[in-house]
């Protein structure tokens, strides 16, 4: 049977030690159960639970999207049919963030290109940001 100390964990599952004492923090991870000496003690329970949280988080799950995820996961009583619907309103809002960002990307195109670059006080980049909206 697998027993790790954080450091060990953290190293196993590629999750920063001071990220596992915040999620345990936050509930995301339980207190870990301690060895007679005093020392937390990971199994592979636990080892699971935060890869499942790493790579929830690595997918741009929110802390509360992969709490509610857990949430479903943690009652056992689950169906795929509730996974697929969280993982759906995800990626709608993936694909919203996606769209803002190309406009955000086509607005700073526009305005760079309309810089020289050159070492000159006056910048129409910075001119274009002064502006007030119309």
């Amino acid at each position: 049977m697998i027993q790790l100390s954080r450091g060990s964990l953290a190293k196993k599952t590629g999750v920063n030690s001071e990220t596992v004492r915040y999620y345990e923090k936050i509930g995301l991870m339980p207190d870990p159960p301690r060895t007679l000496a005093g020392h937390r003690s990971y199994d592979q329970l636990l080892i699971n639970r935060l890869t499942f949280i790493r790579r929830c988080r690595e997918l741009g799950f929110s802390i509360d999207e992969t709490r509610e995820l857990l949430e479903l996961v943690d009652g056992e009583d689950y169906s795929c049919a509730e996974v697929l619907e969280s993982t759906k309103a995800h990626l709608e809002r993936i694909r919203n963030k996606i769209k803002d960002l190309k406009k955000i990307e086509n607005t700073l195109k526009t305005i760079s290109s309309r810089c020289s670059g050159e070492d000159v006080p006056v910048c129409p980049i910075v001119d274009i940001l002064w502006q007030p909206p119309s």
